[in-house]
């Protein structure tokens, strides 16, 4: 099979060229970011090409990305570029996957993180519906790969839902023990249908809280964007249903629109705003919170996990 040229935007997203144009508003001050330059932003570049790797900071335009690749941060994307999933809001490359899951790549994402030195490495993926397991065995096999090849890096997986999967497959995942599982609801429910039409937001904070009915001990992590149509009331009602779940770690960002056939940007959220949530989401019993515009669910990830450890201790009075 020929590989499509995911630089075409016709090809990239297929599923998007019959939508209308959304209009895409100048971003606010406080959005803006400079462009990637630095040296280490380019050794951090040329070790993801060199093991043939995917991150996610590429894939879905991350506007963070000179800032972390600069310090040798980058969020290993597995199982591929290509998403069988649809989401209006995201600029993964979408349609049928090529190729079945490469069995070297965990191997090659545990090289990269020991080149790069990481201490803290965040490994997401794309949604592969096409297999059975929905990819949790090869995220267990990352996992553990990561383990053996540097033994003292935390470990932070970002997954899909595995909605079409046998509930047993997120069994697979957590007995791998990554340090942190964090699974986005990316947006309020009302919103479901019409930004991420493959998912269910009810589904998605069950798969959550059943992390944590397998393993208490294992952080649990979250995030939704704001800007894609949603009302504070609703903003509120999903910090009450994460605390339900027990979820520990709120992230809180900025909607970007990738393209005019992407959802449309509602309205840019003031960073006064986002400190307000913040706020409020600690006050509803989070361990820990990130809020603000630029806010992505592996932003300072290192540092974060650092301080959402201490905060349990602190709560168990071990500190």
């Amino acid at each position: 099979m020929t590989k499509k040229d995911l630089k075409i935007p016709a090809l990239r997203h297929p599923e998007k060229q019959r939508r209308p144009d959304n209009a895409q508003p100048k971003k606010p001050d406080w959005i803006r970011v400079k462009a990637p330059v630095s040296e280490g932003y380019k050794q951090t570049r040329d070790i993801m090409r060199e093991h043939k790797l995917v991150t996610v900071c590429e894939e879905a335009g991350c506007p963070n990305v000179g800032e972390c690749w600069s310090q040798g941060h980058a969020t290993m994307m597995i199982m591929g570029d290509v998403c069988t999933r649809a989401c209006t809001f995201c600029n993964i490359a979408t349609g049928k996957p090529p190729e079945d899951l490469d069995v070297f790549e965990p191997g090659r994402v545990a090289d990269a993180v020991k080149k790069l030195g990481l201490n803290h490495v965040v490994v997401t993926s794309v949604d592969r519906d096409d297999v059975e397991d929905g990819g949790a065995e090869h995220f267990a096999q990352t996992i553990r790969a990561i383990r053996r090849q540097s033994p003292s890096t935390t470990i932070e997986i970002l997954t899909p839902d595995f909605i079409r999967c046998d509930p047993s497959v997120l069994e697979v995942v957590v007995a791998a023990k990554p340090d942190v599982f964090n699974h986005n609801l990316e947006t309020v429910p009302g919103l479901y249908t019409e930004v991420r039409p493959g998912a269910r937001y009810f589904h998605s904070l069950r798969l959550l809280q059943r992390v944590k009915e397998i393993d208490p001990t294992m952080f649990t992590k979250s995030g939704i964007m704001l800007g894609l149509g949603e009302d504070k009331k609703a903003v509120h009602a999903v910090m009450d249903d994460m605390r339900a779940a027990d979820i520990d770690f709120l992230t809180i960002g900025q909607y970007l629109q990738p393209t005019p056939k992407h959802h449309a940007v509602d309205r840019f959220v003031t960073p006064e705003e986002f400190a307000a949530f913040e706020t409020a989401a600690y006050g509803k019993g989070f361990l820990m919170v990130s809020a603000t515009p630029l806010t992505r669910s592996s932003y300072h990830a290192g540092d974060d996990f650092a301080r959402l450890r201490e905060a349990r201790l602190r709560k168990l009075g071990a500190v």
